[in-house]
């Protein structure tokens, strides 16, 4: 049962993005502002759920057995040196955001327009793929299956804010000239990084045991620092944020949910 939940939980987080992709074969234009921010909003309010709920509280939890008195430092070192990475990759990796249309990183011409929109996505499925398998690695070295169905709610909820964002890679492309299929592809391989890192994840989480704690906030402060970087200013950007401010909130409630049920 153990086998089964790990192979589930890193294959929908890909199909989940896989089958968003899809739309661009469907929609004969790009997401209007409105639905944007809606899309925006769904990501922001799953994302910022599964960082807390997913990753932040079983963080503290395991640091609270392995590191007693000292559990502090694990989770907050942690969860700030995940926002370093994202924020190193941001000033290193040169790429476009796609709803903003505003290019960091290195500067240079020897990258496509395009290619730097792909960039932009995978950088932001980085700490998805990551939280997915450090939350496996957890269930792994507890022995439990309440955490394995844990980590499975947390796939389940990356899944579902995957499947716009899917759409959201691939349709705007369409603007750039870009073909469906190749619109298509470039969102499919955008999605490949997050079962990759998910299983170096579980790999680092069921060998490293004692540093759990660490890399669960650490997976949680990227997520964090993702969503409030890119996702929540795109929802508000557009004058529609009403409809995103609740599409985070129904985001958010859906995680909870899972969490509550599995």
């Amino acid at each position: 049962m153990e086998l089964t939940i790990t192979i589930i939980s890193i294959s929908i987080i890909f199909l989940g993005t896989v089958f968003g992709s899809m739309m661009v074969f469907i929609l004969k234009k790009n997401f209007s502002s409105r639905v944007s921010a809606l899309i925006m909003g769904f990501a922001s309010g799953v994302m910022i759920a599964a960082g807390f709920l997913g990753l932040l509280i079983p963080s503290i939890e395991s640091a609270s057995e392995s590191y007693g008195d000292y559990s502090v430092f694990p989770v907050v070192i942690g969860f700030l040196l995940g926002g370093v990475l994202l924020f190193a990759l941001d000033k290193l990796i040169p790429h476009i955001h796609i709803n903003n249309n505003e290019e960091e990183g290195t500067k240079t011409s020897k990258i496509t327009r395009q290619l730097k929109f792909f960039l932009a996505v995978t950088i932001h499925n980085i700490p998805e793929g990551l939280a997915v398998g450090f939350a496996l690695g957890l269930a792994y070295t507890l022995k439990d299956m309440s955490a394995f169905y844990a980590a499975l709610s947390l796939s389940i909820g990356m899944t579902l804010q995957n499947i716009p964002e899917g759409a959201a890679i691939s349709v705007p492309m369409l603007k750039e000239g870009i073909s469906k299929p190749k619109a298509f592809l470039y969102g499919l391989f955008s999605g490949i990084v997050e079962p990759i890192f998910a299983i170096v994840g579980l790999l680092l989480a069921s060998s490293l045991t004692m540093l759990l704690p660490w890399l669960l906030a650490f997976s949680a402060g990227a997520m964090i620092y993702v969503t409030v970087d890119e996702l929540l200013p795109s929802m508000r950007e557009n004058g529609h944020y009403h409809f995103g401010i609740w599409a985070f909130m129904i985001g958010f409630a859906i995680m909870m949910v899972l969490e509550l049920v599995l």
